[in-house]
């Protein structure tokens, strides 16, 4: 990103006089640095990951070196841990080596600018390898291999990213969601393959040697299942008990692009997979349909990188793995620090978002209604991913009912239906940033159909009133 300054990884691209490809993915070599028993140590292991927040990064490692002594900045020489593959124009992996590194990086593109890169067509240099031709090569072998992965059984979930624009001072004048595009895509599958290939070339070396993985198990078959009766209710087929929970989960995610509530249906499938965490029992990571995973690629910001650095030059070199390096304690440790970093974080960005709509008071957003309670609806406003709720007495135009089994509120006199996933024209009504609450009106409204009223059985009542 354009306001990034620890730059963790740097990718080098080369054509062999057989006509495949070099690509090397270097990684800052922060252990170098961070020696065990030292103080540095012991403040990384402490604290285990840099917490990113709206308006500020609270660093793992102390800036001099995250920003400066690693940080891979161009032309400058740099310690680095590299993996290093040979690939056809298929992508086909014909050789790899790992080892330690001296880099010299010629180039810093941020994600805007390699995309107006691999926007343009490709330019062709009759000598050295341009940089156009480079990200243009990496861009296709990067969907290459994310075929592949995806042929293999991974899961698709684009999680919204949301970013802000702030003032000098902090305050939020412009509030985003970020669009992923094949720049991000193209680094992340590099990072993935590197990721993948050191934790393979670990356990191939000895099943018995120990390394942090990092492990994502199979979703719980109850909490999927009431996921899929949600979504079934609203249109959306997820068959859940066949054998290929992957294939199902993906054509849902196929389905649902480009619609209204595309983003809030997408958040609670991830709800209901298992939480991915770093232990050393190599259990595979489901959502990538990998049999061995480990994290590598963020020694900066990540503990368990370090970890897997050390062990890593330990197999290198025939070294015997000393106490100290890795523990399942430290595992746990990792994995908790990392929970708490990303409650830090999901909270700083609703901090942020209740701030900026504290300054759109009486602004009206169009809505996609992404929860329905016995005391109002919640209603994401387009373009912000900022949530709001509409109470119940503030729906003026009939007394609504909770239909709690559907998802709705029916209105007694209209019979109007306001369910999940309807639009909504609303405003800000107000704001509480202690309790990071937006409280909105409706302005206008597309209506459902009215509902069919079963006489005998009934399909409007009332529910004890719940918490969110």
């Amino acid at each position: 990103p354009l306001d990034a300054q620890d730059f963790d990884d740097a990718i080098s691209v080369q054509k062999l006089h057989n006509g495949n490809w070099e690509i090397g993915i270097h990684i800052a070599d922060v252990t170098h640095y961070v020696r065990p028993g030292s103080m540095l140590e012991a403040e990384a292991y402490r604290r285990a990951t840099s917490v990113y927040l709206v308006d500020r990064c609270v660093p793992m490692l102390p800036e001099k070196l995250s920003n400066r002594l690693c940080s891979l900045r161009p032309q400058e020489e740099k310690l680095t841990f590299s993996a290093v593959f040979e690939l056809t124009e298929k992508a086909e992996i014909k050789s790899q080596w790992f080892g330690k590194t001296v880099i010299y990086s010629d180039k810093r593109f941020t994600y805007e600018e390699a995309q107006e890169e691999l926007n343009l067509p490709l330019n062709l240099s009759e000598q050295e390898l341009s940089y156009s031709e480079a990200l243009h090569l990496l861009n296709n072998l990067a969907k290459i291999i994310k075929k592949e992965r995806f042929a293999n059984g991974a899961i698709s979930f684009e999680t919204q990213e949301v970013k802000f624009q702030l003032d000098e001072n902090g305050v939020p004048l412009g509030v985003y969601t970020k669009i992923r595009q094949d720049a991000h895509k193209l680094i992340e599958e590099f990072m993935l393959l590197a990721n993948k290939k050191v934790a393979e070339f670990v356990h191939k070396k000895d099943p018995k040697n120990v390394m942090v993985y990092r492990v994502h198990d199979a979703p719980n078959p109850d909490k999927l299942m009431v996921f899929a009766k949600f979504a079934n209710k609203l249109g959306y087929k997820l068959n859940v008990a066949s054998g290929n929970i992957s294939k199902s989960l993906n054509y849902f995610m196929d389905n649902l692009e480009g619609k209204p509530e595309q983003n809030v249906l997408e958040s609670l499938a991830v709800r209901t997979m298992a939480k991915a965490i770093y232990t050393t029992d190599p259990r595979g990571h489901f959502g990538l349909a990998f049999e061995h995973y480990s994290h590598f690629t963020s020694p900066i910001r990540r503990y368990p990188d370090m970890m897997a650095h050390r062990l890593l030059e330990k197999y290198l070199s025939n070294s015997a793995v000393g106490e100290g390096i890795i523990s399942s304690d430290a595992c746990k440790h990792s994995s908790e620090r990392e929970k708490m970093a990303a409650e830090a974080e999901r909270a700083s960005i609703k901090y942020k978002q209740v701030e900026f709509m504290s300054l759109q008071v009486k602004q009206v957003f169009a809505g996609v209604i992404t929860g329905v309670t016995d005391f109002g609806i919640f209603v994401e406003m387009a373009g912000t991913a900022c949530e709001g709720l509409v109470r119940m007495t503030d729906l003026k135009d009939d007394w609504y009912e909770f239909d709690q089994e559907n998802y709705r509120v029916v209105g007694r006199k209209t019979g109007k239906v306001i369910q999940f996933g309807d639009s909504l024209d609303v405003r800000v009504k107000g704001t509480d940033l202690e309790k990071r609450m937006i409280d909105l009106e409706v302005v206008g409204q597309k209506y459902s159909p009215e509902p069919k009223i079963n006489k005998e059985k009934g399909s409007r009542f009332k529910v004890g009133r719940k918490k969110r």
